[in-house]
């Protein structure tokens, strides 16, 4: 069977070749009408057109790149859904790259999407020191934008979420719960997010009064695992928190399954939150108080800075911290005030 060329939709559609290739190409602009008569046209001989010739004649590849620390956390796997769908209604194809936690892979996988010659490229930096020269590499040659963390000394667009505020939510709403002592589990002090929840934590727990300690003050990675580690140290100690804030989701699902494991009731005996309201969050016993971060927000600030900087429209820099917002529930209120009108 023959296949279809640009001729044979000018024919169907009653218009010259170059209307066709404007109209699919979107190099000049044609009116609505004649643009759908064009594609149904097209449609129904099955046309696609050469894109790779296209991509040349535009100088464009319509494809964006996307690095993320770990597509198996549930925050970025929602994250990269996220800012899939927004580039999908803007004709734009993702690529997307797992760092594993690990600059070098991170920087690998950065090269190889400037190769590939992306339009754009999408990071959530690994590392807040380790990640900035790769980072500054690839924004020195095509637009970059980060979200939810950035690295140092980096002159690219940001969004994400405003930690600072978001432990104010936390350490508020834990006061109001009777709270006067709190402990703070998260991973290792290796990016912009954990550094600043962790100065959050400190700055609003002195503005609440309530007490912290440095053996509460548990460091190592975002993992279920870890908070089983660290909160079976802080809960096995001589003290025990009110409270225990954790720094993501992951975290504070290890750290229920160690107050079962130790017959601690949760929040009869101490109060524990989390962060990113993953779906398990929901799901877990009991239901997990934490910080719902606007992720769809995220995804289409980041898209509209990254077509922004891609049509050279826009001059400065930007750095957009959207504003989170507190979920309770029974983890730190039980159950009849979760359910509770």
């Amino acid at each position: 069977m023959r296949k279809a060329t640009i001729r044979d939709v000018a024919e169907l559609a009653g218009v010259s070749t170059a209307t066709v290739s404007r109209a699919l190409s979107g190099s000049r602009p044609v009116s609505d009408e004649l643009a759908a008569t064009i594609k149904r046209a097209a449609d129904s001989l099955g046309y696609s057109g050469n894109i790779i010739a296209s991509s040349l004649r535009r100088n464009r590849t319509d494809t964006v790149g996307m690095v993320v620390p770990s597509i198996a956390n549930p925050f970025f796997t929602s994250l990269v859904v996220n800012v899939e769908h927004v580039l999908a209604q803007r004709g734009l194809q993702l690529f997307l790259c797992d760092s594993r936690s690990d600059p070098d892979v991170e920087a690998q996988r950065l090269k190889s999407l400037v190769s590939r010659q992306v339009d754009g490229i999408i990071i959530s930096p690994c590392h807040g020191e380790l990640s900035a020269e790769a980072v500054r590499a690839s924004a020195a040659t095509l637009p970059v934008v980060q979200l939810d963390r950035f690295a140092m000394d980096t002159q690219t667009d940001w969004v994400g979420v405003d930690d600072d505020a978001a432990q104010s939510l936390v350490m508020e709403h834990l006061s109001e719960r009777g709270a006067r002592s709190a402990a703070f589990i998260s991973s290792e002090l290796t990016n912009s997010s954990t550094e600043l929840r962790r100065a959050g934590f400190f700055r609003h727990a002195d503005r609440m009064g309530i007490e912290t300690r440095d053996e509460w003050t548990q460091l190592g990675e975002y993992s279920i695992e870890w908070g089983r580690t660290a909160s079976n140290t802080i809960l096995t100690g001589k003290t025990r928190p009110d409270a225990l804030v954790c720094a993501d989701d992951l975290i504070a699902l290890g750290v229920l399954q160690t107050c079962h494991a130790l017959g601690i009731d949760v929040p009869g005996d101490v109060l524990v939150t989390g962060f990113d309201n993953i779906p398990f969050s929901e799901l877990c016993n009991p239901p997990l108080t934490t910080v719902g971060q606007p992720q769809e927000r995220i995804a289409e600030e980041a898209v509209r800075l990254l077509d922004q900087a891609m049509n050279n429209s826009s001059e400065s820099t930007a750095h957009i911290a959207l504003a989170p917002e507190l979920i309770v529930r029974q983890s730190t209120v039980g159950q009849a005030a979760a359910t509770a009108p």
